[in-house]
Parts: C-alpha cells; sequence; structure tokens
C-alpha cells in the first residue's frame, strides 16, 4: 500500500467532519484500511407484547431442556466412580482390537526366575488364534461360569519353551462387565476355589505342523486363571507336553508348583510354564492399558 501523507484526509466512504479547532492535523489516523461502506439503519419497530412473551417462553423451554439433560446425565453417570478406572475400562475392554497382536502376545517372552527353583525361561509363540467369542474356545462349565460378566472377545496364541518340550495356550478373555461385574466374578473364583477345578480348565489351541500339533483336552497338564478387576479381562493359561502324551492327573498351577508336588506335570515344570507365561501376557496387556489410559490416541 502507498505512502499516506501526514494530514491527508482518510479514505472513508463519506466526507469526514472536519477536526475540531487545535485538533493537530498530524496525528489523524493514515487509511491502512480498504474504504469502508457505510449502511443506514434502518428504524427499530416498537417490539409487540405478543412476541416478548413468545420470545420468553422460548428462552424458560430452552433452559429447561438444558436443565434436563444435564440432570439426566447426572443420574445416569456414578458421580463417586472414579473417571480414570471408567477410562481404564473403556481402554481395556478396547485392546483386542486396539492394540498390536505383537504387544499382546510377543513372539518371544522371556521369564527371568519362572521356571522351577528360578530358572529363568524363554518362550516362543508358534500361533495366533484368530480373534473369536468364547462359545468355541472354553468348556461348557467354565463358559457358563464367567457369563455373568459377559464374552466380548476372546484372544489366544500357543508358545512353546526353548527345548520344545513343552506347550502352553495362554488367552485373554475380554469380557462386557463393569467394575462391579468383575469383583464379583473374582470374588466367586477365589472364595470358591474355581480356578482349581479340572472341569472349569481352558482349552488348548493346538497348531499343525508345529509341536503342539497333538495339544487337545486330553493333553492338558496344568493351568492358571486370573480374573483382574482394573480391567474386563480374564488371563487364563494351559499347557502339557509337547508329545502329545495324555495326562490323567491335570494339577492347577498352584499345586503343581509346590515344592512337594510329585506328579509328572510338576516334575516337569508344566506349572511354572503355565503361570510364568500368563502372567507375563497379564503384565503386557496392563502396560498397554496404562499407555492408551495416560496418553490418549
Amino acid at each position: 500500500m502507498g505512502a499516506v501523507e501526514l494530514g491527508a484526509p482518510p479514505r472513508w466512504s463519506e466526507e469526514p467532519a472536519a477536526p475540531p479547532a487545535g485538533w493537530p492535523p498530524q496525528f489523524l489516523p493514515p487509511a491502512e484500511t480498504p474504504a469502508e461502506t457505510t449502511t443506514r439503519l434502518r428504524p427499530v419497530r416498537t417490539r409487540s407484547p405478543f412476541r416478548t412473551a413468545a420470545a420468553a417462553v422460548c428462552v424458560v423451554l430452552g433452559l429447561g431442556l438444558i436443565g434436563g439433560a444435564a440432570t439426566g446425565s447426572w443420574l445416569i453417570s456414578d458421580s463417586s466412580a472414579d473417571p480414570a478406572a471408567h477410562s481404564t475400562y473403556n481402554v481395556g475392554r478396547a485392546a483386542w482390537h486396539s492394540v498390536p497382536v505383537d504387544t499382546l502376545f510377543p513372539r518371544t517372552l522371556k521369564g527371568d526366575g519362572a521356571g522351577p527353583g528360578g530358572s529363568d525361561r524363554v518362550w516362543t509363540r508358534l500361533a495366533v488364534a484368530p480373534d473369536s467369542g468364547c462359545a468355541t474356545a472354553l468348556d461348557p462349565l467354565l463358559l457358563k461360569t464367567v457369563r455373568p460378566a459377559g464374552c466380548a472377545r476372546l484372544l489366544r496364541a500357543t508358545y512353546t519353551d526353548a527345548t520344545s518340550s513343552s506347550v502352553t495356550t495362554v488367552g485373554l478373555l475380554f469380557t462386557e462387565g463393569d467394575t462391579e461385574a468383575m469383583r464379583a466374578l473374582s470374588t466367586r473364583f477365589t472364595g470358591q476355589h474355581l480356578d482349581a477345578r479340572t472341569d472349569l480348565m481352558p482349552r488348548a489351541y493346538p497348531v499343525k505342523g508345529t509341536p503342539a500339533a497333538g495339544f487337545g483336552d486330553k493333553q492338558r497338564a496344568s493351568w492358571s486363571v486370573q480374573v483382574l478387576t482394573e480391567v474386563p479381562v480374564v488371563v487364563f493359561a494351559v499347557s502339557g507336553f509337547a508329545d502329545g502324551r495324555a495326562v490323567t492327573a491335570p494339577q492347577p498351577a498352584a499345586e503343581a508348583m509346590a515344592r512337594n508336588a510329585t506328579t509328572a506335570a510338576a516334575q516337569a515344570g508344566l506349572g511354572h510354564e503355565a503361570k510364568g507365561l500368563a502372567g507375563l501376557v497379564e503384565r503386557g496387556l496392563r502396560r498397554a492399558v496404562t499407555e492408551r489410559t495416560e496418553k490418549p490416541e
């Protein structure tokens, strides 16, 4: 824009009035904006009483609707609930499709001190099962037991140890339950010792062409089931021998890990396999949920 001499009249659409006496012309503002176009203001008609009353009614109705909506949201939400816990449950429930499979079930898992006598363990993933519902992946009685919390999705993967002598299926059952439902399920499992019942063992996931090819119901030797309450997930693991031998007396991991346990599963450390793998997968899930809760995508 070209320079404007001081004292030059501003370029308005209408000629401005002469400056008052004594006004220094050098302080008149330069024309730095395009000329404006003024519009003659229309006279405002006097508002009729009817229109005034109608406007008042609209305001009252609008405030009523806003207040009603706010009140409804207060009634629906639990004011005593922890927002962080609510967010954690939402993130945890969605983790089956929002967290990469290699994060939930890493290709290799290292369990420092996870074996018998505090020995180290290394497990290699053989395959991940397609995500599914619970009807075909759980025994009927176990499915009935977790049904109060609902089954949203089930993910499973099968691992083998470094010597390929044992195989273990690890599972993450994502439920539809809220905090109350998960706490009730956890209390029931603990109080009734449901995690120690052989008729509530999780099912194995066999993988063709691998050491887990013959890993079926009869090959299950030891298992672990843990109901989480911080996130709506049930974590389980079931282990067996890689040679496909049938096991007539399977033991829950806690019993198979006892010092005086003498069964074949205990001597082979299959209780440690189930407990160790389930613990590592659980910690990985918690870490992923925590990261996504604190830093939502």
